[in-house]
């Protein structure tokens, strides 16, 4: 049961527009893109006080933390760059060009490289961060939503808006080992059981697909309450938060059953969301009145 432990009112030059964010699980600290400030905003999660304002990210659209040591990645649509932030200091120490449109971004953490979905011209590109360039891309069957990396299976899972499904991309070669279509349109968030070749999808037409991505077929669906954006996986209680913008809410569904149980309200337009999994933390960014919200799992 989620239980709400407080609310800070974020730093904002004008109205919300908050993207991808995530929790540094080792300081604890949520980095959040906000796009309508072209920054990242640095929280101290546990004591929700702000720590930093990370400028010169236009059009921020994503925050990822290459766990466990690794710095911060933040894509910067508006210029097609992406920034490396030390942790320590929590400033930029370099960018690198990555293409039209960065968007969504997933580490692989064997090779030290980063995936880099680009939605401008549908590619998905490999950016190696410590030589600051680019190596292989892969020209995606659509529009890239959110993506991942499977360590145990080594693999790179793209959600593709349409025509709807998951490819599964190869990281050596960036080439797309098998495409799995999903019967409700518009996949957008994405999490995986590791390792098991089981994935969850939610869809823009209100549902969450479960996959069996390995075999190539659905297991499956189940409603949800709004029109959902970004998924967080809580593995210790086997839950998924699902964040829904049309209308605000968040809807957690116990993914043993395949059941929608508990939902809480929020701003309409808030669809993104941060994980703490260890210390059992949800963080809302709320776009209309500018507050990130937290939550602990109780």
């Amino acid at each position: 049961m989620l239980k709400l432990a407080g609310s800070l009112k974020l730093p904002s030059l004008g109205d919300g527009g908050f993207d991808h964010a995530d929790v540094h699980l080792q300081s604890g600290k949520v980095y959040i893109a906000h796009t309508a400030d072209d920054n990242v905003e640095v929280v101290e999660g546990e004591a929700l006080s702000h720590v930093a304002t990370i400028h010169g990210c236009p059009e921020a659209s994503g925050a990822l933390c290459a766990q466990p040591d690794g710095p911060v990645f933040a894509a910067a649509r508006g210029t097609g760059r992406l920034l490396v932030v030390d942790v320590d200091s929590d400033r930029t120490v370099k960018e690198v060009t990555v293409g039209s449109g960065p968007n969504d971004l997933t580490w692989d953490s064997l090779r030290k490289h980063l995936l880099v979905a680009d939605v401008k011209d549908n590619q998905a590109r490999l950016a190696d961060p410590e030589l600051g360039k680019v190596t292989p891309s892969s020209s995606l069957r659509g529009r890239p939503r959110w993506c991942l990396y499977d360590g145990k299976l080594d693999l790179f899972l793209v959600n593709i808006r349409d025509p709807p499904g998951v490819a599964l991309i190869s990281p050596e070669t960036m080439a797309e080992r098998k495409f799995v279509s999903v019967s409700v349109n518009g996949p957008h968030g994405l999490e995986a059981v590791e390792g098991t070749g089981r994935a969850f999808v939610a869809c823009d037409g209100k549902a969450l697909v479960s996959l069996d991505f390995v075999r190539g077929r659905e297991t499956a669906k189940v409603p949800l309450s709004g029109v959902p954006d970004v998924l967080w996986r809580n593995r210790k209680r086997n839950i998924l938060y699902c964040a829904g913008e049309e209308p605000g809410v968040i809807d957690v569904i116990d993914t043993e059953n395949m059941t929608v149980g508990q939902g809480l309200a929020t701003e309409e337009g808030a669809h993104t969301l941060a994980f703490d999994e260890k210390r059992q933390m949800l963080f809302v960014p709320q776009p209309k009145s500018g507050a990130l919200v937290a939550y602990s799992e109780v």
